[in-house]
């Protein structure tokens, strides 16, 4: 049976974006709200944080060194030792209320992100056309937009032979998946793997080694927070319950990568609030294991 414990007790407001590093055997999150990058060992131990001037959506390690960073003011170079940071793109800018959200990095070193129309949080997307996007950011630093439409993205993560793409947009409750063409760097034929109740919000998504796909389900409407594995062809193979109702998103980590890091969120909701909200999670005994994280190559 899967073992649920509090990993660390850091009261994020919006945990997101687990990166494990392993060659350092640590683990990276952010707190959006907060605009800060969380760091730790496996066991919860060597906590450090650093605080950066804007809201972030989600970071990934460099292969030379630091990482990059996908800030409410655009794409930027991070230094961990001096805290610098260089822009590289501002794939948003002039858009009002529409920021970068969740991304990762692809086994070419390419960043893919998606980013969040914070209005249609509000305003249902029925009403009207969603503004955000999904963009591609090679080593050479070049931008390219892979998909429009998107309202709050998140969960980019690939199979591990890497022919497919999996992508979530959370408002529309759906987790779809592409055809992805490693060489080009591009996703095409988008259909539907998995589409939730209404309520339910789908957030960060990774993939075992079996090529089953884990999501986090967000329960600020329905109080069910819950971690999910589906099989390649969508079907449901395990529910596992969280201990609060907020989890936000996960990565596979530790020394065999066998360990499923959840964050959580404290941001209120019609659903009462709970003494682990935007704590940390380690979920052991799952009898799988993640893949290493390939790192950003610019």
């Amino acid at each position: 049976m899967p073992a649920i414990r509090v990993l660390v007790d850091c009261e994020n407001q919006l945990g997101e974006c687990p990166v494990w590093d392993g060659p350092a055997e640590r683990l990276y999150w952010v707190d959006s709200i907060a605009g800060e990058i969380w760091r730790c060992a496996a066991d919860g131990s060597d906590l450090a944080r650093w605080t950066l001037p804007a809201a972030i959506g989600s970071m990934a390690l460099r292969a030379g060194g630091g990482a990059i960073v996908a800030l409410e003011t655009g794409l930027h170079l991070f230094d961990f030792e001096t805290g610098a940071l260089s822009l590289v793109a501002h794939p948003e800018a002039g858009l009002d209320d529409v920021r970068l959200n969740d991304g990762a990095v692809d086994s070419r070193g390419r960043l893919v992100i998606g980013s969040l129309d914070m209005g249609t949080i509000d305003d249902p997307v029925e009403t009207r056309d969603p503004r955000g996007s999904l963009w591609r950011l090679d080593p050479d630093l070049s931008l390219h937009r892979l998909a429009d439409g998107v309202s709050i993205g998140n969960g980019p993560c690939w199979s591990p032979d890497g022919r497919l793409f999996y992508f979530t947009d959370t408002n529309v409750s759906t987790i779809f998946v592409y055809d992805w063409d490693a060489e080009q760097g591009t996703a095409t034929g988008r259909r539907a793997l998995v589409i939730a109740e209404p309520e339910e919000m789908p957030d960060g998504c990774v993939l075992d080694t079996e090529g089953y796909l884990w999501s986090v389900f967000n329960g600020p409407y329905t109080g069910l927070g819950q971690v999910r594995r589906y099989a390649p062809d969508g079907r449901l193979d395990r529910t596992i319950k969280m201990p609060m109702p907020r989890p936000t998103s996960l990565a596979f980590g530790g020394p065999d990568l066998d360990i499923l890091f959840v964050t959580s969120m404290t941001i209120p909701s019609a659903v009462p609030s709970t003494d682990l909200d935007g704590r940390l999670f380690a979920i052991s005994g799952l009898g799988v294991r993640g893949l290493p994280e390939p790192r950003f190559a610019g």
